[in-house]
Formats: C-alpha cells, sequence, structure tokens
C-alpha cells in the first residue's frame, strides 16, 4: 500500500468520526422527549435544580447548559431566583412561523407569494368538506366561529371581527381533521396576520368602510357553510376561491404585494 493511499484512508476515517454528544445535550434530549411525547405537560414544572441534578448525576453548570438550550427552543422557561423549576412549553405553530419568517424574509419572499399559498390549500379543503357535507367533526367548531362573528358583525366589532377572521381561516381546515396540512396553514396564517396588522396601521379605513367590510366578509363565510353543508362541491369551491382572491387583491393592491415578507415586527 502506497504511502499516498494509507493518508486518503487516515482522511477518509477522520471524516468518519462520530461526534459523541455533551452530557448537557444528553440531558436537554431526555427532557425535550418527555415534553414533545406529553410526559410533561405545557405550564407543568420541572423539579428544582437540586432534585434534578442528583436524580440525573450531572453539575449544575452541565443541568444550566442544557436549560439554556432548552430555552433557547422555547420548550422552557426559566426565572431566575425562583424556588419552583423551569416551567415546561409546548411546542407552537407561533415559534416555527417565526422562524419561517426568517428564512422566507431572507430569501427575498413577497406578501403576494405568501397569499398566493392559501390558494393551493384552501379550496382543497372546501372541496374536502363539501364532499362529506359537512359531517367531519371539525364542522360543529367552524359553525360556533361562524355565530361569534355573526354577533361581531351585528355589533360593528370591527377590531375584533378582523382578528377572528383568521381563526375562522384556521378553524376551517382544522375541520378536516389533517394535522399536517393545519399546522402549514397555520405557520401561512400567522405570518399573513402580521402582515394584515402593519397593513391596517397604514391604511386608516372610515368607519362606513370598515363596517360594509365585516358585512360582506360574514356573509361570504355564511354562504360557504351553506354550500357546505349542501355537499355543492363546486359550488363551495368557486365561491371560496372567489373569495380568496379578492381578499387577496385587498391585501396585495397598489404594490403591496410587492413588499418583502416582514418578519421582525
Amino acid at each position: 500500500m502506497t504511502v499516498s493511499v494509507i493518508e486518503s484512508n487516515r482522511q477518509d476515517q477522520s471524516n468518519a468520526r462520530i461526534r459523541v454528544p455533551k452530557t448537557s445535550e444528553l440531558v436537554a434530549d431526555q427532557i425535550r422527549a418527555q415534553i414533545i411525547r406529553g410526559e410533561l405537560a405545557e405550564g407543568d414544572f420541572l423539579p428544582p435544580e437540586g432534585q434534578l441534578m442528583e436524580s440525573l448525576g450531572i453539575s449544575r453548570p452541565t443541568l444550566r447548559e442544557a436549560f439554556r438550550i432548552l430555552e433557547a427552543e422555547s420548550l422552557i422557561s426559566v426565572v431566575r431566583g425562583s424556588r419552583t423549576g423551569a416551567k415546561v412549553h409546548k411546542p407552537s405553530t407561533e415559534l416555527v412561523s417565526r422562524y419561517a419568517g426568517y428564512v422566507l424574509e431572507a430569501q427575498g419572499t413577497t406578501i403576494a407569494d405568501l397569499y398566493q399559498a392559501r390558494l393551493a390549500i384552501e379550496p382543497t379543503v372546501v372541496r374536502w368538506l363539501a364532499t362529506a357535507k359537512g359531517q367531519t367533526p371539525g364542522m360543529a367548531k367552524l359553525r360556533k366561529v361562524l355565530q361569534e362573528l355573526s354577533v361581531m358583525a351585528a355589533n360593528g366589532q370591527y377590531d375584533e371581527f378582523i382578528d377572528s377572521v383568521a381563526y375562522f381561516h384556521q378553524v376551517l381546515v382544522e375541520a378536516t381533521g389533517n394535522k399536517t396540512l393545519s399546522f402549514m396553514n397555520g405557520m401561512l396564517l400567522n405570518l399573513a396576520r402580521t402582515h394584515q396588522n402593519d397593513y391596517q396601521r397604514r391604511h386608516v379605513r372610515s368607519n362606513e368602510a370598515r363596517f360594509k367590510s365585516i358585512q360582506v366578509g360574514f356573509k361570504s363565510y355564511e354562504k360557504l357553510i351553506g354550500l357546505i353543508d349542501a355537499g355543492d362541491i363546486e359550488g363551495a369551491v368557486a365561491h371560496w376561491r372567489l373569495h380568496l382572491n379578492n381578499a387577496n387583491k385587498t391585501w396585495t393592491d397598489q404594490d403591496e404585494g410587492e413588499r418583502i415578507v416582514d418578519s421582525l415586527r
């Protein structure tokens, strides 16, 4: 075997070396797994530091490094000086949406691109719901949201109505029972809500225009539910596609759609 071949083999072996995790990473892995599996629920407290150090057989610096890892992932929060242990938090769509927003903004993603993505999800969702004639378990929750919107529209509660619109869209997708699609849609809605709040601050509307918009919006939601319940598949899909196109036009009009997604607000 030549020297060059030996050196090449050594280099391959060096590149193939397995990285041994630090003890703090292993501890963080263990606690993270308990949170994700539901063994630790939202709002639970971990045991005090001293108890954890003793049960895990680790030092205080190692435990605190594990806590820093989990805090960075927003899975726990630590109140310095508190006698209770770290507080547990479940993974959230909001957290993922924030990071997704960073990625989209770094890629130069436009507002128009964001709203266009909704057209790939919600009409398909409406087709599924109409095929089932509104008999999926999640439809009861959607009808309840519609009732709440009805009260807001009747009372002219513009701000509350607009805040609840995103929730209506969220529950609409959740009504399918598809968790993956609901998660993806939740991320899009969170990013869209950030833009919409900013848009409304920059484009103040008259009270008359605000009242008219929520009346039109509610009638559209009400019509959608009726079409779904009637099993009018093509009618429901066509109606909702038109609704989304009109809404997208509102939020992306006058070069607004060319703005880059702003995830830092």
